[in-house]
């Protein structure tokens, strides 16, 4: 259900290589993990492989942290979750500060992309709740994605 707990299934199971981290992960543990996490990618003469993945954090767990750390930065997407968000019942419960797309550039117009910037900086120094509630009483006050990026302020 996480790629977290399939790293710390395979942590159990696989030949101890002697190289332990921090964390007590064998380094072999995590090796058939990141092969299936990365086979992600577009397939010749048509079609993709997309890869949806969560991991466990703020668990409590050194193993947790050391296993997230080894995944961070190898998506293309990260969307962080914020429990704060769903406990007030402010959905999608998404901490939009720290929640991005790599390559960004490649999906918008450079006209969008400058209005996403706008709004990104817009809630920078907000806290999740705050930048969630922002966005929310904006979109709600228009009728579609363009307007809503056309409402954003330079």
């Amino acid at each position: 259900d996480s790629i977290t707990r399939l790293a710390r299934a395979y942590n159990t199971v696989v030949p101890h290589s002697g190289k332990i981290l921090t964390g007590g992960v064998d380094a072999n543990a995590l090796h058939k993990p990141k092969r299936f996490f990365g086979a992600a990618r577009n397939i010749e003469h048509g079609g993709s492989l997309t890869i949806v993945a969560t991991a466990l954090i703020e668990t409590g767990s050194r193993m947790d942290e050391v296993i997230f750390e080894e995944f961070k930065g190898t998506g293309n997407m990260e969307l962080v979750l914020d429990r704060r968000l769903a406990d007030r019942r402010l959905y999608p419960a998404i901490d939009l500060i720290k929640s991005g797309t790599r390559k960004e550039e490649l999906l918008y117009h450079p006209s969008e992309l400058e209005k996403i910037y706008t709004l990104r900086g817009a809630i920078a120094d907000l806290t999740p709740i705050d930048a969630m509630n922002l966005l929310l009483s904006r979109l709600r006050k228009t009728n579609s994605n363009a307007e809503f990026l056309l409402s954003m302020k330079d």
